[in-house]
């Protein structure tokens, strides 16, 4: 088991990617806390790790809000003894429009949520993460943090941040023995794409938009997360990995 002993943080865990990385996580040993702003979906993950034997909680937790979160590392820490491991993943999209023609309200919705969530998520983390003695963040970055699209003007600027923030971070506490990284999904099996499976037009295109053809799922990016958040990957800090199928090099 890859984390035995280890407690993980998941934000935006009730589905998807989150889901994914959360059963993982718990099936190689981790102990998890299920945070996500839905608390159906969130307790259904922690349902489905109970189910298989392993340990998890959920705390409902709106990313954006630091007492919020302050709350989430605290639970956390009092029900687990400590905290090794967060995965920074709640994120959303944008509607698909001009960036004239995005209200300034969406705006800062989605860099709230994609950007400052993960600022919140390492600002109140770290002083935890040294108490242990170092461990791992991963956050949710994109395809669309590495490369531009047209109408999504919001989600390419909090995903590209999120990029950066993880460099800055991983100079920052890698002193620390902390090490901070980020995954960037292409278009993955998630609820996030659906409104594109309903576009006759696009959904062809879009599905096939890479070297391998298809559409990633999220146990292949939980893989990953794993791996970054393992001792395998013990001298990787500050890097950003692709999950894309190809997608930045198609």
């Amino acid at each position: 088991m890859r984390l035995l002993g280890k407690t993980a943080i998941i934000t935006g865990g009730g589905g998807g990617i989150g889901r994914s990385t959360a059963i993982r996580f718990a099936k190689e040993g981790a102990k998890v806390a299920v945070a996500d702003i839905d608390s159906i979906i969130g307790e259904e993950t922690v349902r489905l790790i109970k189910e298989k034997g392993g340990e998890a909680i959920f705390v409902k937790t709106d990313v954006t809000d630091s007492e919020q979160i302050k709350a989430l590392i605290n639970t956390t820490k009092s029900t687990f003894g400590a905290l090794h491991i967060l995965f920074n993943n709640a994120g959303v999209g944008n509607s698909e429009v001009r960036s004239i023609d995005l209200s300034e309200q969406e705006w800062d919705r989605v860099i709230d949520i994609n950007l400052k969530g993960v600022f919140l998520g390492i600002k109140y983390a770290v002083p935890e993460l040294i108490k242990a003695g170092g461990g791992a963040i991963i956050n949710t970055s994109s395809l669309l943090g590495l490369k531009g699209q047209k109408y999504v003007s919001a989600y390419n600027a909090s995903k590209a941040g999120v990029v950066m923030l993880t460099q800055n971070a991983s100079l920052e506490y890698g002193k620390f023995n902390i090490r901070v990284n980020a995954i960037a999904p292409g278009v993955i099996d998630t609820p996030i794409i659906d409104h594109w499976k309903q576009d006759e037009r696009k959904w062809p295109i879009i599905s096939r938009a890479n070297a391998l053809r298809r559409i990633g799922t999220p146990d292949e990016v939980a893989n990953a997360v794993l791996f970054l958040a393992s001792d395998e990957a013990s001298f990787i800090t500050g890097t950003t990995l692709s999950v894309d199928g190809g997608g930045l090099a198609f």
